[in-house]
């Protein structure tokens, strides 16, 4: 076996955690929290979260399915009709659709909203803007949107921002400094989007060199990441090549 074979380093991808406990709550999603909490009470047994990627749709989504043991559905993948039998078995407590406002076909988020209505089962929407904002054709889907009651996501506090650093750094189990830590929040974008970017480059980083995250570390991707941004590249080659190690 060769040293460089020994030096191999194998991924092992990062997997978000949904879990109802690990949820940050903050002034921002307040408003969402308390309308999940009464889902009685949603007009027409329909709500919609909406907000710029990262503010948490998905992460509550998940803890309202898991809570009423609701079907978790994706947008991008509502084609055909395929799905619709499964949503009205008995005990199933609900829809929530993340991503709706991608949905595959119209006609199948139309059915799924009707199918859902005449089996008595609250709806849980997730998108980008409020759901009479989407570009949508269907005259009958447009009216059900308009009709749906939408609450913002707000932009997160610094307290919020601050907490979630510690989260993404906590959940691939890299420690650092509080100073490191402020360095980034100052020099970052205000959006969970960018803490998550950053964090998993200064995962790869540190998992191939098996160093430290120093102020250093982080000038580093400060600087990689401004220079996407700059040239307007969405997608970015890693720097290393894996995100976890594993001696062979």
């Amino acid at each position: 076996m060769t040293a460089a074979l020994c030096q191999l380093v194998l991924p092992f991808p990062h997997q978000p955690d949904f879990a109802a406990s690990d949820f940050i709550t903050a002034p921002s999603n307040a408003a969402a929290l308390a309308w999940l909490d009464r889902t009685a009470d949603w007009p027409g047994g329909r709500l919609a979260l909406w907000g710029e990627a990262g503010r948490g749709k998905t992460h509550l989504l998940h803890r309202w399915a898991d809570g009423r043991g609701a079907r978790l559905l994706s947008g991008p993948a509502l084609t055909g009709l395929p799905e619709l039998p499964e949503v009205q078995l008995p005990g199933v407590g609900g829809v929530a659709l993340d991503d709706a406002d991608m949905a595959a076909e119209e006609t199948a988020l139309l059915h799924l909203l009707n199918a859902a209505a005449e089996a008595g089962l609250p709806v849980l929407l997730a998108g980008r803007t409020p759901p009479a904002r989407w570009p949508v054709r269907l005259p009958d889907l447009a009216s059900r949107l308009r009709a749906i009651t939408a609450v913002e996501i707000g932009p997160p506090e610094d307290s919020l921002l601050r907490a979630l650093l510690a989260r993404l750094l906590s959940d691939r189990q890299l420690a650092v400094a509080e100073g490191v830590q402020d360095y980034l929040l100052t020099r970052l974008p205000r959006t969970p989007a960018a803490l998550a970017d950053a964090v998993r480059r200064l995962d790869r980083y540190a998992l191939a060199t098996g160093g430290a995250v120093t102020r250093a570390l982080s000038a580093m991707v400060l600087a990689e990441i401004a220079g996407v941004e700059e040239n307007e590249i969405s997608a970015i080659p890693p720097p290393m090549p894996s995100f976890g190690a594993r001696l062979l």
